[in-house]
């Protein structure tokens, strides 16, 4: 399967803290719509307690990668709260399959996401929810390694700042190679909802071996 076109793609299908990058037809797909796509690559940064972190750290384990910012007013919480519902609810029907799957997020806002704030965003939604944050250029390499885009969005005269990002959620395999995008919900479809818990939860059984 030639994954060329998803990939010249991805920029415009992700555009801007808006679209639908997952939904629930991966499931009629035998294989991932990711697998054999240039997703993702190593790197190192600073998780949640200020400890660095390297992507081969979960190797062997799939990750379940969400990228976001805490200062996000709606979007970020909604798609993580859905997410993290729904592998709470995995963890509870196939226990053995949940503890194979790391969870992770990745600031896009470096220079107000500390990991404190981080740790604190987190721990609101799962214990087991990484958060993981760094220099502005460890984090402009690590979103363009993973086809993340985002950028500050500031008002005139206004002291805060919001950022437009990219909406990603990936799973990747336990070798680190992408396998499928995961469910969030679509705002142009609003009669429709794309990323409810139950859609993120059968990804999670279709591809979680």
């Amino acid at each position: 399967m030639n994954k060329a076109p998803i990939l010249a793609a991805l920029p415009v299908l992700a555009l801007l803290a808006a679209c639908n990058m997952g939904g629930a037809d991966n499931a009629s797909s035998p294989q991932g719509e990711l697998v054999g796509a240039r997703i993702g690559g190593p790197f190192t940064l600073t998780d949640q307690d200020g400890k660095k972190v390297r992507w081969d750290d979960f190797k062997g384990r799939y990750r379940l990668v969400y990228f976001g910012y805490t200062y996000c007013p709606d979007v970020c919480p909604v798609d993580l709260q859905r997410i993290m519902q729904a592998f709470a609810r995995f963890e509870k029907e196939k226990p053995a399959l949940a503890a194979k799957v790391q969870p992770i997020f990745i600031s896009v806002d470096p220079e107000r996401d500390t990991p404190a704030t981080i740790k604190t965003y987190v721990n609101a939604f799962h214990p087991r929810l990484i958060g993981l944050t760094g220099t502005p250029d460890e984090i402009a390499k690590v979103a363009k390694d993973f086809a993340v885009i985002y950028h500050r969005e500031e008002s005139q005269g206004a002291s805060d700042y919001l950022v437009g990002h990219s909406r990603t959620p990936y799973l990747f395999g336990p070798d680190g190679a992408p396998i499928a995008l995961v469910p969030v919900d679509d705002p142009a479809t609003p009669d429709v909802d794309e990323g409810a818990p139950d859609h993120v939860l059968a990804s999670l059984e279709k591809w979680v071996k």
